[in-house]
């Protein structure tokens, strides 16, 4: 937690909490490859212990631009490989670096260790990181953001103490304007399977089902949570059905779980949407592609891509710049609703 006091922290306290000189902070700050890591993590904790915020201007003319970014996406392999949404936001910011110096780099990030990612983005490797896809554990990816120019891709769960930059899309008011398709359609008894609740986009979707229900007087139906994978939506929709508790329509956190829940309603007999009505979030190629097509919320994943690219360039360049942009969504109606 950041001191309290009534002007903004220095490198001077940052260099006497932290035990060392004025220069070994300026160091660590510019990414110097010449301060030992006993240091390194000493400048580092006494920079989050204070929330002290380097100079971007000063740094960029005391280091020398590696003209390199970094993707950062905290998932596993197999996750990454197998989500379409990955792909598009990539291409969405290759689409933007074409016209830059940029070189981007992917970094497949492994949950359990992100301090190592952490590392190497502060080994004066990169100029600034894209950060996709992130859990309430990250909190490495979030303090990052005091010595690097970082952009989140959705919001982070917690912005204490950071200075974040954020392109994302209102997940709450997208599951909110869903789940009012599926009451304009005269559905009462709305079940959800919702995304990971370590994740913002998870937490804020479920927050949206539940507002549109409370606005139009209905009690929320059956809630599970699964992964955001066709496996995870599939197991989600066990549960429900298991549970015995009836509903006449779902809001699914994401297609690829919609998917999932539609090849389990095809196993039991349950006809879509003659029984169950169904909208999902993505209008990615699992939509278009399951038996019936989806109706959901699309989201401009590419474009995001792009909005973050081109934030992450203008921040390390200098240049004005929104902190928070937020791109629009709509619904697409399909055969499921």
């Amino acid at each position: 937690m950041a001191n309290e006091t009534t002007s903004a922290p220095t490198l001077e306290m940052v260099a006497a909490l932290a035990g060392v000189s004025r220069s070994t902070v300026s160091r660590v700050v510019n990414a110097s490859p010449k301060v030992t890591p006993e240091a390194t993590d000493a400048v580092n904790r006494a920079i989050e212990a204070l929330g002290y915020v380097p100079n971007r201007a000063a740094r960029s003319l005391a280091s020398r631009k590696t003209q390199a970014l970094a993707l950062v996406i905290p998932e596993n392999t197999a996750k990454f490989f197998t989500d379409p949404f990955f792909a598009s936001v990539i291409h969405g910011i290759a689409m933007h670096l074409a016209s830059t110096d940029y070189t981007l780099s992917l970094l497949i990030a492994s949950e359990a260790n992100p301090e190592k990612t952490r590392r190497y983005l502060q080994g004066g490797n990169v100029d600034g990181a894209l950060i996709l896809s992130h859990h309430s554990d990250d909190i490495s990816y979030r303090a990052l953001a005091r010595t690097l120019p970082v952009v989140f891709g959705g919001r982070p769960m917690s912005d204490e103490g950071t200075d974040n930059y954020v392109v994302d899309v209102d997940n709450v008011e997208a599951a909110r304007i869903a789940t009012r398709v599926l009451i304009d359609r005269g559905h009462t008894n709305i079940a959800t399977i919702a995304g990971r609740q370590d994740m913002a986009a998870g937490l804020d979707r479920v927050e949206g089902w539940r507002s549109a229900l409370a606005d139009a007087g209905l009690q929320p139906g059956p809630f599970e949570v699964g992964e955001f994978t066709v496996a995870g939506g599939a197991n989600a929709m066990n549960r429900l059905l298991d549970g015995g508790e009836p509903f006449d329509a779902l809001f699914s956190a994401s297609d690829q779980m919609a998917f999932g829940a539609l090849s389990v309603l095809r196993e039991r007999g349950i006809r879509v949407p003659d029984d169950v009505a169904i909208v999902g979030f993505d209008d990615d190629d699992f939509a278009v592609n399951s038996t019936p097509t989806l109706t959901t919320v699309s989201q401009p994943s590419v474009a995001l891509g792009e909005r973050m690219a081109e934030v992450l360039v203008s921040l390390i360049e200098g240049e004005p710049i929104e902190k928070l942009t937020i791109m629009p969504t709509r619904i697409v109606t399909r055969e499921s609703a």
